[in-house]
């Protein structure tokens, strides 16, 4: 019981300087500039909103302290060894390389890129004296490279998990340019979690007033000597589209890869740890993996035909707005609107035309995924949705879609629209 209590002590000193970390408020501003962007995009193109700021925002970071704790804890048994300054590095390369892109945002390239640079150093000599360039590169040659790729193994498999409970709700529909030049429906599903992780790590002698009951996996006995809980704001995150896949079908197969990445990337680590000049292949590894799972992903987005597009059957169910008749009624995105008050619907405009048929009630003809027609009927009141909260996918009259291109961080969040094109101008807003 006393290893329980000292961690209990011990984390609780983490957790109030965790808060003293500006990277803590970094994390957080992150999420609110995400939704607030995804918000914008979905007025303009819906004119309303499918998601709340505040409401997304705490889901989001409550379900990053739920991993951040999960992490914490697997991470007492595997191990690591880190230090603040290795810590500052790894936040420096990562906010560097997020003003290139923004899915740079992860530890898997920054973890990479310290394990080359680790090597390109040993080969070469060392700058003189106490200054800066000299402090840093101690901080790079010093770093514990395999323990740090087995943390970045950890987090990818809590972000896999994250993924496919949360990643579905997180979509949000989007018109984009076809192949072909048509507008077609699909969905953008991005998110970023902030990941408070508490580590124990080995220090000096003689701070640990407790011995370490086991000895983790990568850093051995070393506990045994002193440790100390380190608290380390992390971000994980994902970015995908999907014109051919439902939101949950799409987050499934994406988080099953990003298992598969864990698990190899957690064996390249554990090989490194017994044989060291495999750290370079392990952090090279990190890296080539991470960008092969994302670029697997867009080919096989890329060798389907988009679904969702309106049909002759009826128009094609985007998304539902969230507390909206469509939503009371369960209709689902990927179903079809058949008939409206016994007319038959071929664009947005029919669909409004039909709904004014009568102004007591509405029923509707849908047809299901099995290709099965069900019938709904509901009153209608004063103030609701105009379209009943449907949101359809685009046809020939839609003015705005979104353009496919990666873009630097600062580009994204300060420009209010980037990336929103108008059909005709096909200028950016």
């Amino acid at each position: 019981m006393d290893i329980i209590a000292e961690i209990a002590g011990r984390f609780l000193t983490a957790f109030g300087r965790l808060w003293l970390n500006p990277f803590t408020y970094i994390g957080l501003l992150l999420v609110l500039l995400q939704y607030r962007k995804q918000i914008q995009f979905e007025r303009k193109l819906f004119a309303t909103r499918l998601h709340s700021l505040i409401g997304e925002t705490w889901r989001t970071y409550l379900w990053g302290w739920v991993a951040g704790l999960g992490v914490s804890v697997v991470m007492l048994f595997v191990g690591v060894s880190l230090q603040a300054d290795t810590i500052l590095l790894l936040w420096g390369l990562s906010v560097a390389m997020i003003l290139i892109r923004i899915r740079f945002l992860c530890l898997a390239y920054s973890v990479g890129l310290l394990g080359i640079l680790q090597v390109v150093l040993a080969g070469l000599p060392g700058p003189s004296g106490d200054g800066f360039w000299s402090s840093l590169a101690g901080v790079v040659k010093n770093a514990d490279v395999p323990s740090l790729l087995a943390l970045v193994a950890v987090l990818h498999a809590a972000e896999a998990l994250l993924i496919r409970s949360q990643g579905a709700r997180m979509a949000s529909p989007m018109f984009y340019e076809g192949k072909r030049g048509k507008i077609v429906g699909g969905y953008q599903l991005q998110g970023f979690w902030p990941v408070p992780l508490f580590l124990a790590v080995p220090v000096q002698a003689g701070t640990g007033a407790v011995d370490f009951p086991w000895s983790p996996l990568f850093t051995g006995d070393a506990l045994t000597a002193g440790w100390s809980l380190l608290a380390f704001p992390a971000m994980i995150g994902f970015t995908e589209l999907t014109m051919t896949r439902l939101p949950k079908e799409k987050v499934g197969r994406s988080s099953g890869m990003l298992l598969a990445y864990a698990a190899v990337l957690f064996l390249s680590a554990l090989l490194a740890q017994v044989w060291s000049p495999f750290t370079v292949v392990a952090a090279v590894l990190g890296i080539v993996l991470h960008e092969a799972v994302i670029w697997y992903g867009r080919w096989e987005e890329a060798q389907r035909s988009p679904c969702f597009i309106n049909q002759p059957r009826g128009l094609k169910i985007l998304a539902v707005v969230p507390g909206s008749p469509a939503a009371e009624l369960g209709l689902r995105p990927g179903e079809l609107v058949h008939k409206v008050n016994g007319v038959r619907v071929h664009s947005k405009t029919e669909l409004h035309q039909a709904i004014q048929v009568s102004s007591a009630y509405c029923k509707l003809e849908i047809v299901d995924m099995e290709g099965e027609i069900r019938f709904h009927k509901r009153a209608v009141f004063a103030g609701e949705h105009h379209q009943l909260g449907i949101v359809i996918c685009p046809d020939q009259d839609a003015v705005y879609y979104v353009e496919i291109r990666q873009l630097p961080l600062l580009t994204y969040f300060t420009r209010k629209l980037t990336g929103l094109l108008t059909k005709r101008s096909e200028e950016t807003l």
